[in-house]
């Protein structure tokens, strides 16, 4: 049986990350990565292979930079964990003992088994499989009629991709009032479900399944609570995502409330050198300190170099209370983006705040080409005006623009130090200096207080 000193379970971003991390801080020790597939996938493209990607092979992600870094790959998953012997055994029936264990399993689809119909032949998943996906979109390329259900980041890129065949009729439906209700307050996920309906997808919010309807075991539509019965060829269930904790379960691993590997803040188990990082491990919300799985690549990526440095000893201190969520899409060519507690979830955990907003033009002059309209929320501490949250509507700047909010939450930043932000701004890049969106925002939370 041969011996590593740190075995990876999974290829995806965490245990990619957490690899390369490990060996930079470790040189001499050995790594081995066990993995399902060759080929992997970037998790966040996956929903653009069905449309301007047009192929899964324009969104390859591999373990090349672990490999690079002197790390060793098998493709031969693990099946059974011992971890108070230290024993991994693969599918092959290889064994391979360890010093060190890492599960970065990640997630899989949620399967909606409370729904009538959900096993027929049809229904399908946005697995994060190379091979399974390659196969779906086969699939929704000979579909004429396509029904997503699930109205989260992935239903909601899926159905704009496929939407934009102009030969598919792709209905979405969402049973919350507004799509992506999770991510944003309601008045941007009011204006993120506006654009969606400015696209081909036939939008259903507020509306329940009743059932997947079918002949001969395969799908045929799927029927809502109001009776009436939508037509497809293919029924995407995009409901969300689980931790993948079977393995880690089996091994005797602590499971949490939501489902996923429980772990301190340094993403260790209570079993002595075993951790775990990415989808698979439990969260801690920055803000409200509750329980949470926060399934992000950006997320997982930072625990993994936390986890890298720190697995023989700890060398970097983790120096937040808890995970952010930092989300960003596009829809219909608008960037909707969010950090931190927005205003449901603020409420929800019986914290006080305001809100700051200030909406203009993302370039100076208004009259440049490719300008757009920029809204920029603030959630705040009315006490301290410390910024617990934010979300911004508008052009492609919101993409970053969100990642500063994110930092000012994670340091502290209150809205008095973003009135004194020294920003570099230019015409073609930014909003004026005289009336910065970010800054405007945080003197209107300031008018508040």
């Amino acid at each position: 049986m041969k011996q590593y000193d740190v075995i990876i379970l999974g290829g995806g971003p965490s245990g990619i990350i957490t690899g390369v991390t490990g060996i930079k801080q470790n040189p001499g020790k050995s790594f081995l990565m066990l993995k399902e597939e060759s080929k992997g996938l970037v998790p966040c493209g996956i929903p653009y292979i069905f449309g301007v990607l047009g192929d899964v092979s324009k969104n390859i992600m591999g373990p090349k930079p672990f490999i690079d870094a002197g790390g060793e790959v098998l493709v031969d998953p693990a099946t059974k964990v011992d971890v108070k012997n230290k024993v991994v055994t693969t599918l092959s029936g290889a064994t391979y003992g360890f010093d060190k264990l890492v599960f970065a399993t990640g997630s899989i689809p949620a399967i909606p088994t409370f729904l009538p119909g959900y096993d027929l032949d049809g229904v399908e998943y946005i697995k994060k499989s190379y091979t399974a996906i390659d196969k779906l979109k086969a699939k929704t390329d000979a579909a004429k009629s396509v029904v997503v259900i699930g109205g989260g980041f992935i239903g909601v890129e899926v159905a704009e991709q496929l939407a934009a065949n102009d030969s598919k009729d792709v209905s979405l439906i969402e049973m919350e009032k507004y799509c992506l209700y999770r991510a944003f307050s309601e008045d941007l996920a009011a204006r993120a479900d506006s654009q969606i309906r400015k696209t081909k997808v036939k939008l259903f919010t507020n509306t329940r399944v009743a059932e997947i309807v079918g002949e001969a075991g395969h799908v045929t539509g799927v029927k809502l609570a109001d009776g009436r019965t939508l037509p497809a060829d293919i029924v995407i269930s995009a409901i969300g995502y689980k931790p993948n904790t079977k393995l880690a379960a089996d091994a005797g691993l602590r499971i949490n409330e939501n489902g996923a590997i429980a772990i301190d803040r340094y993403l260790r188990t209570k079993t002595p050198d075993v951790f775990a990082v990415g989808d698979c491990s439990s969260t801690e919300g920055f803000i409200t300190g509750d329980s949470d799985n926060i399934m992000l690549a950006s997320t997982a990526t930072a625990e993994a170099r936390i986890l890298g440095y720190n697995l023989f000893s700890i060398r970097l201190l983790r120096d937040f209370a808890g995970t952010l969520s930092v989300f960003s899409t596009e829809v219909h060519n608008h960037v909707f983006a969010s950090a931190g507690a927005i205003e449901q979830a603020a409420s929800a955990a019986n914290i006080e705040f305001l809100v700051g907003k200030f909406e203009d033009v993302d370039r100076h002059p208004g009259t440049l080409p490719g300008t757009s309209s920029l809204l920029v929320k603030l959630i705040v501490s009315p006490k301290n005006g410390a910024v617990i949250g934010g979300e911004i509507c508008g052009g492609k700047s919101a993409g970053e623009l969100i990642n500063v909010i994110a930092l000012a939450i994670q340091k502290n930043v209150t809205v008095y130090e973003l009135v004194c932000f020294q920003v570099g701004t230019h015409p073609l890049l930014t909003s004026a200096p005289t009336k910065y969106v970010l800054i405007k925002a945080a003197e209107n939370a300031i008018a508040q207080i």
